[in-house]
């Protein structure tokens, strides 16, 4: 037995629920907030992965600005939520972790107008084992997805560019593919271009060329870093529209997500592309990757022997 791991309360995963620190299976928010009957809340998840954070700094400012636009302020600094996400990732122990970052209102006080503004926005982070999107068997021989009919909620009314729990259209565009016999979905804008997925962003490689959707989707850290990848390896990339012919023609077909980093599709639908395995220039990009990752590009090393906050039960 892992003594360690069987006598620290924190191993299975360490939350922050606005200002409190807890053991993840105790972590609770109010039933009455509006975080949780509104989905009125924001969010964003780094990856630690060889015992050091990935992107964390843009990971932090996409959570910054993602909480200006839901009017979501709380009193903790991005100084504050770094050294937060770090000493739960510490306290837990975890060197391939799953951290995330929510800024959540709450129901305004008694006494007060029943309107968001006077709600008060709070934070809960946590840090528990690492989570694959898909499982490693399924990102080497490739994913399995479909072009969902259910189409992705209008940029004009949820804006896809600041994280949301708003999954409705996610969540029946995943029961589709389970319908269907597949593993995951790309929705459309319900106009005939491309947005992404349930947590994930889509790419299409056609005649050489890395093209992600230009708007309808979040501006995802891993499809920053394939963007940057892309440039590294002299391989072509566009953001621009794409339509969803050109994907379901598309020559290869990636998707990129933080749980996961670059995750190769084998079939579309009722297509196989290529050999029913990842597509050459996927595979040498989610190589790429996990090997720079290794090296440390863009980490943040956890020092585990730092000591912590006391915890508050």
């Amino acid at each position: 037995m892992d003594t360690e791991h069987s006598t620290n309360p924190f191993a299975a995963g360490a939350a922050y629920v606005d200002g409190r620190i807890t053991p993840i299976a105790k972590a609770k928010i109010p039933v009455t907030d509006w975080g949780y009957r509104r989905s009125d809340v924001t969010y964003d998840v780094v990856g630690v992965y060889h015992g050091a954070f990935f992107r964390l700094d843009d990971h932090l400012a996409r959570f910054r600005a993602s909480m200006g636009k839901m009017r979501l302020e709380p009193g903790e600094s991005d100084a504050d939520i770094a050294r937060i996400l770090t000493g739960l990732v510490r306290r837990s122990g975890l060197r391939e972790a799953y951290v995330a970052m929510d800024c959540l209102r709450g129901r305004p006080a008694p006494g007060l107008p029943y309107h968001p503004a006077y709600g008060r926005a709070y934070l809960v982070c946590y840090a528990v084992p690492w989570v694959w999107l898909f499982t490693p068997e399924q990102q080497a021989r490739g994913v399995h997805a479909i072009v969902a009919k259910t189409p992705r909620i209008a940029p004009e009314s949820v804006d896809p560019t600041a994280k949301n729990f708003h999954w409705g259209d996610l969540t029946r565009a995943n029961f589709e593919a389970h319908d269907a016999g597949a593993e995951t979905a790309i929705l459309t804008d319900g106009n005939g271009l491309i947005t992404e997925g349930p947590g994930f962003n889509a790419f299409a490689i056609i005649d050489g060329t890395v093209v992600s959707p230009h708007q309808g989707a979040l501006e995802g850290i891993t499809r920053k870093t394939v963007i940057e990848l892309c440039g590294l390896l002299d391989i072509p990339c566009e953001v621009r529209p794409l339509t969803v012919e050109a994907f379901e023609d598309a020559d290869e077909i990636f998707l990129s997500t933080t749980a996961g980093g670059i995750m190769p599709v084998s079939r579309l639908g009722g297509r196989i592309l290529g050999n029913d395995r990842p597509g050459p220039i996927s595979a040498r990009l989610r190589e790429t990757f996990w090997a720079r990752r290794a090296e440390g590009w863009h980490a943040t090393p956890i020092d585990y022997d730092a000591s912590v906050e006391p915890a508050l039960a």
